[in-house]
């Protein structure tokens, strides 16, 4: 059975201990990064695009940055991050030969790779409400959804870092799986827009249901696809997440 644990929290504890003492490195990707590209396409492309469902184009891509930024910080952290930390550092290595069992380790580093997410999407939430792109008072929902979606893609990106024999292995997940999806998830332009049948096809990416979800509470536009939009994340996050345990498991013990 799947459930978080005392010592899955203490995981989850020490990553965050380690962030509280170098906060001033993660700066940029926290709050720069985001601010910028929003900017830069709000501001700087949107000048130069027409209205998008009555949108203007930082309007409609607000929200999509939120739910992008959401999925790079999950996955950054549980790529890159965990896999330092399970093979160079061999932090893991320590960390097994206590009390805490390869589940808990697992769930640990992915709910940190969701809370990651969780501040980043709030960071950009705020950014989106001080300049007029967000008003709706649902948006206050795309936090508690914003960690849905880092527990979905960190789970991945656990599974992923499990598999690959070496650290540079996983430029190969990002140029192949993670920027493909960024763009062909709506993020950037209307998925009606993409020739059939790409546009039912995009459903299979994990990032599409996200950004939709976000979309519609972003601008209060509730309907039943925003529910079927969050089942579909549940899916995807019971497999990756019930395939990370298993790989994880494989990969540590040996």
């Amino acid at each position: 059975m799947i459930y978080p644990t005392y010592r899955a929290a203490r995981v989850w504890q020490r990553n965050r201990n380690v962030f509280l003492r170098l906060w001033k490195t993660e700066v940029g990707g926290i709050i720069a990064e985001p601010v910028v590209i929003l900017t830069a396409l709000g501001f700087g492309l949107g000048a130069y695009v027409e209205d998008i469902n009555g949108k203007t184009y930082g309007e409609f891509v607000a929200p999509r940055i939120i739910a992008s930024y959401a999925m790079f910080h999950a996955v950054f952290e549980c790529t890159f991050s965990t896999y330092l930390r399970m093979e160079t550092h061999r932090i893991f290595d320590g960390i097994i030969v206590t009390p805490v069992s390869v589940e808990d380790l697992v769930m640990g580093e992915i709910a940190w790779g969701a809370t990651r997410s969780t501040l980043t999407a709030t960071v950009i939430l705020a950014f989106t409400y001080v300049l007029g792109m967000v008003s709706s008072p649902w948006a206050l929902l795309i936090i508690p959804v914003s960690f849905i979606v880092g527990l979905m893609f960190a789970s991945i990106a656990i599974t992923v870092t499990a598999l690959v024999p070496y650290l540079n292995s996983l430029n190969s997940f990002f140029t192949l799986f993670v920027t493909p999806m960024w763009f062909f998830s709506g993020v950037f332009f209307p998925l009606n827009q993409l020739p059939s049948p790409l546009p039912a096809m995009a459903w299979i990416l994990p990032l599409t249901p996200a950004v939709h979800l976000i979309r519609g509470l972003a601008f209060g536009e509730l309907d039943w696809t925003l529910l079927g939009s969050f089942m579909l994340m549940l899916v995807f996050l019971a497999f990756f997440l019930t395939l990370a345990l298993r790989v994880m498991r494989t990969r540590l013990i040996k």
